[in-house]
């Protein structure tokens, strides 16, 4: 997310933090190429000319001139014109469930926009908060949809109202409307029918659902990967139905994110969240301080400790934290470490949360940071026997084509892991036999400082 924005960012900002003092050529200079980054991100014109304009103005005022590092204060201007673009009300960003139960979601956009799969995840995420939900589905046209969204209720232990193939969003709507007063449901989320483009008949009936409904949020899902097609879409869809938030999807595929900036400034809606992957529990709150933060690789650790506080339970990290220490790493607490990374969303999204990662992932082969060469990695492992995981120093040539074969993968694979797991674990040897002060002085404090 956010990918090419912000290696572009870091490039125009480096430049500046280059100069003792800033002129107005540097700034124009600067500005002009801030405009060419956020067009190439799928800014919009007219967002990002009012943004530079807005960021042009404070950084030729006092306040960088007196400023004793002129280029960070800029970059600052930035990051606070930024979370201000980002930013709606407190109450407004997040979901409305005060209304007396059920509270209604209702899920709106075009059809492939991802809002089945939106409504499950989000069902998810307010069952996890101890609020009974029902999905519904109101797709009648799509072949299956009314059954992908069953699977998915089934899958993640939510209700779904039971499917009569002959009824129409209206006919269902009204059963809904009492299967959720008599089954006591906390939540209801109306999953509507899409389509390839916005029609009037589609607002039609999306008019006389909201009436029957009465909606506590309209959530507009939109797909980033549509770029500006989204802007319009979401700009016409509040237009008709004045929607209350934005769910953005495979914002984990668009390198670009200008869809983010451009779609909450021109509706003037809230993002809510975004959605980061394909598994129900991969949607994120939207917190315009942290993608701020992400987009002028600055990181997000707030982010990263909340998903690893999570997906990694006190007693692993303290479990594995003791092997280090007194040497004890093996195969068996490398293949920990690796379904840690995965639980987390890979080694992508963490670096993607790191201060300064950013300029460095256009260098890296995306291939080598894929969820399956974990996989593979684990199957290695898993092939091997309990004694060869502990004492790996046994892997000789035909261990390790054994252990190859058995894994489905080739012997080259096996030495690769091999290499870096023994690169990994010589450096778990050295950290452990550090005191405090040693671990500062080898580049841990500046890292934790």
């Amino acid at each position: 997310m956010f990918q090419t924005l912000t290696q572009n960012l870091t490039n125009i900002f480096n430049k500046l933090r280059g100069h003792g003092a800033l002129t107005e050529e540097h700034i124009d200079n600067a500005m002009r190429d801030l405009r060419v980054a956020l067009l190439e991100a799928d800014v919009s014109l007219n967002v990002a000319k009012e943004f530079i304009n807005s960021v042009k103005d404070r950084a030729k005022g006092q306040e960088v001139i007196k400023s004793v590092t002129p280029g960070q204060m800029v970059v600052k201007i930035f990051h606070d014109e930024l979370i201000k673009i980002l930013s709606s009300e407190e109450e407004a960003q997040k979901l409305d469930l005060k209304a007396s139960p059920p509270v209604n979601f209702m899920m709106i956009g075009l059809q492939g926009s991802g809002k089945t799969t939106s409504s499950a995840k989000l069902a998810l995420r307010l069952k996890n908060q101890g609020k009974k939900c029902l999905l519904v589905s109101l797709d009648t046209y799509r072949p299956a949809a009314q059954e992908q969204l069953k699977i998915l209720a089934d899958n993640i232990g939510v209700d779904s109202i039971p499917i009569v193939s002959t009824e129409d969003p209206i006919t269902i709507t009204k059963r809904a409307i009492k299967e959720a007063k008599l089954g006591g449901y906390d939540i209801v989320i109306y999953d509507t029918a899409g389509r390839l483009h916005i029609d009037q008949t589609m607002i039609d009936e999306l008019h006389e659902l909201k009436s029957l409904i009465k909606p506590t949020e309209i959530l507009f899902v939109a797909d980033s990967m549509t770029g500006q097609d989204a802007v319009l879409v979401a700009q016409n869809f509040n237009d008709a139905l004045f929607i209350t938030g934005i769910i953005l999807t495979r914002i984990d595929g668009d390198a670009r994110g200008g869809a983010a900036l451009s779609i909450k400034y021109v509706t003037g809606k809230p993002i809510k969240f975004l959605g980061v992957g394909e598994k129900t529990d991969a949607l994120e709150e939207f917190h315009p301080e942290r993608i701020a933060s992400r987009i002028l690789d600055m990181g997000d650790i707030v982010s990263f400790v909340e998903n690893a506080a999570a997906n990694i339970s006190q007693e692993e990290a303290e479990l594995a934290l003791k092997k280090m220490k007194s040497g004890q790493f093996g195969l068996d607490e490398y293949l920990s470490q690796l379904r840690s990374i995965s639980k987390m969303g890979g080694i992508a999204k963490i670096m993607g949360m790191m201060p300064g990662m950013g300029g460095m992932m256009g260098k890296i082969d995306p291939n080598k940071m894929d969820g399956k060469v974990i996989s593979h990695q684990e199957a290695i492992i898993l092939s091997m026997t309990i004694k060869e995981r502990k004492n790996p120093d046994l892997l000789n040539a035909s261990r390790r084509k054994r252990i190859a074969a058995g894994s489905g993968r080739n012997v080259q694979e096996v030495n690769k892991l091999m290499k870096q797991f023994l690169q990994i674990r010589d450096m778990m040897k050295k950290m452990g036999r550090m005191d405090q002060k040693s671990l500062m002085r080898s580049g841990l404090g500046k890292l934790f400082g």
